[in-house]
């Protein structure tokens, strides 16, 4: 399998967490980046997914993360091997996928990931696609899935992301009025919940950015 196996640290002073989630920020967060592209991951242009990953990552998490990376060819069985791989044995708690959602023959992404998935998280899908029609009605061929995969004693969210560096960071973080003001919730709001939820790290965000939501404790 082609691929980039990078490990790396996000913020290196991440904030304290909340009383009572001490067990789930004893580690940073570990996230896998998979761009999936027949010609990126042969070198005949330049992957931008993941280095968009990256940059919109490090502005967003403020709690300690790492990454691992992948960059594959839309090839079902191998997008389905490194998803395996990424969860099973790096043990990432979240696992981002770019390209491959299109109703070409070749986009096998989402059939790819619900192929190794325990349960599909339909919600994440339908905001990708809610966000990305304030721009363009063809976003209604898009094709995202968000599942999670569940192995003995750990779980870890898998959501795939449009191809685009612009579509990215829109469905990650969402969409602002001139003043700031959150129009549509972008899907990072609800993934640091998620993650408390399946078992994983605390993490924490940068409201400027992205506010994770957690509903208040009473």
């Amino acid at each position: 399998m082609a691929g980039i196996d990078r490990p790396s640290s996000g913020t290196p002073g991440s904030a304290a967490s909340p009383a009572g989630e001490a067990s789930q920020s004893s580690r940073p967060v570990r996230i896998g980046l998979v761009s999936i592209s027949d010609r990126a991951s042969t070198g005949v242009y330049e992957d931008k997914g993941i280095p968009s990953l990256l940059e919109w990552l490090g502005s967003a998490i403020t709690s300690q993360w790492e990454h691992q990376t992948r960059l594959i060819p839309d090839e079902r069985e191998t997008i389905s091997a490194a998803l395996v791989e990424l969860v099973d044995r790096a043990q990432c708690d979240l696992v981002l996928t770019t390209g491959g959602t299109g109703p070409s023959r070749r986009d096998v992404t989402p059939e790819a990931t619900l192929a190794v998935a325990s349960k599909e998280m339909p919600g994440f899908g339908e905001q990708m696609r809610q966000i990305s029609l304030r721009f363009v009605p063809t976003a209604i061929l898009s094709r995202q899935v968000g599942a999670i995969r569940e192995i003995d004693g750990h779980a870890a969210l898998i959501v795939n992301l449009p191809g685009q560096p612009k579509s990215i960071r829109e469905t990650l973080e969402g969409l602002r009025d001139a003043q700031g003001t959150s129009i549509v919730p972008g899907i990072f709001a609800a993934i640091p919940y998620c993650i408390d939820l399946i078992g994983g790290p605390y993490i924490e965000t940068d409201e400027r950015v992205v506010k994770a939501f957690r509903p208040k404790k009473k």
